[in-house]
């Protein structure tokens, strides 16, 4: 395995251990929400995140305005993406928001081909497929024809156009200050998203509370949102949004192992193939590095005409 390989397969095996984090955060999130309000969890997730990496940001890292700029482009996705959710919720089944938004799977390489003309390999159809299949099982999918479909598509679109960005923006800025854009822009959006749906951003101090902002600040944020960006530099948006579809098994595995939540064989079968669908994509990504490996060493060993 080459070194260019070496490193992107060690980017995916930590974009696997940020996709079950955040899956680890839905429960505590779940919690939290019953007793306060969705942009009011988001605000102090986001603002609280904010001053902790500008502590580090502000102090050791140079100003740079490309990671400013980027960081608004990013942050407007991050905040499409967890708003539009949010509000699907209300309006139509949530296995459906759950199944709709995870298609953000097949969005990303077809945005890649009509965005940038990037090729798309048949072991990356498989795992597509295979994802987009077991997120459909693993959700329990209803589906109507509802406004909350509509902002599940808008999320999925959402999160896609973060994906695809953040591989591009990472190499063309300071990494630390483009992520802390983002938590500014979505603590700022939330707050006036808070007061106009919620009536202000004044949380209710319970144990759920704090234990979803310490789980979701320090994992979900902080560590997952950072080594999502450093990864991203060296695997593709397609593979790494096939990696994310382990977010929704790592959140069923917990809710069924500590919240006491049922999986049926449907469900288990779901997150089955979401397993083989990122096997075959990783061994696909290897078969052809190996193949492009020995035709570049057949063409240098092969003697010189003339």
């Amino acid at each position: 395995m080459n070194r260019l390989k070496t490193k992107e397969f060690r980017a995916d095996i930590a974009l696997i251990f940020v996709a079950l984090v955040w899956g680890a955060t839905f429960l505590p999130m779940a919690g939290a929400t019953a007793t306060n309000g969705v942009f009011t969890i988001l605000f102090w997730r986001f603002l609280i995140s904010f001053l902790l990496m500008s502590a580090f940001t502000l102090k050791f890292r140079k100003f740079d305005p490309n990671s400013v700029k980027y960081g608004i482009i990013l942050g407007l996705f991050l905040f499409c993406g967890f708003s539009a959710q949010t509000f699907a919720f209300k309006f139509t089944y949530s296995g459906a928001v759950a199944f709709i938004s995870g298609l953000n799977v097949v969005i990303v390489p077809f945005l890649m081909f009509l965005l940038f003309r990037q090729r798309i390999y048949v072991y990356s159809f498989v795992g597509i497929f295979l994802g987009a299949l077991g997120l459909y099982f693993l959700s329990n999918a209803r589906f109507g024809l509802s406004f909350g479909e509509l902002l599940s598509v808008v999320c999925a679109f959402a999160w896609a156009l973060h994906i695809i960005f953040t591989s591009i923006f990472v190499k063309r800025c300071e990494l630390f200050m483009l992520i802390n854009t983002q938590f500014a822009v979505v603590c700022v959006l939330s707050l006036i998203f808070a007061f106009i749906f919620e009536g202000g951003a004044t949380p209710n101090l319970d144990y759920a509370f704090y234990k979803a902002m310490v789980i979701s600040i320090v994992f979900a944020t902080l560590f997952g949102f950072i080594m999502q960006h450093l990864m991203l530099r060296y695997t593709s948006p397609v593979k790494a949004a096939l990696i994310f579809t382990l977010e929704p098994v790592s959140a069923g595995v917990l809710g069924y192992f500590v919240g006491g939540e049922h999986l049926n064989s449907v469900q288990i079968l779901g997150a089955a193939i979401i397993l083989a669908g990122i096997v075959i994509s990783e061994l696909g990504s290897y078969y052809k590095s190996k193949r492009i490996g020995f035709s570049q060493m057949a063409s240098t060993q092969s003697p010189q005409n003339g």
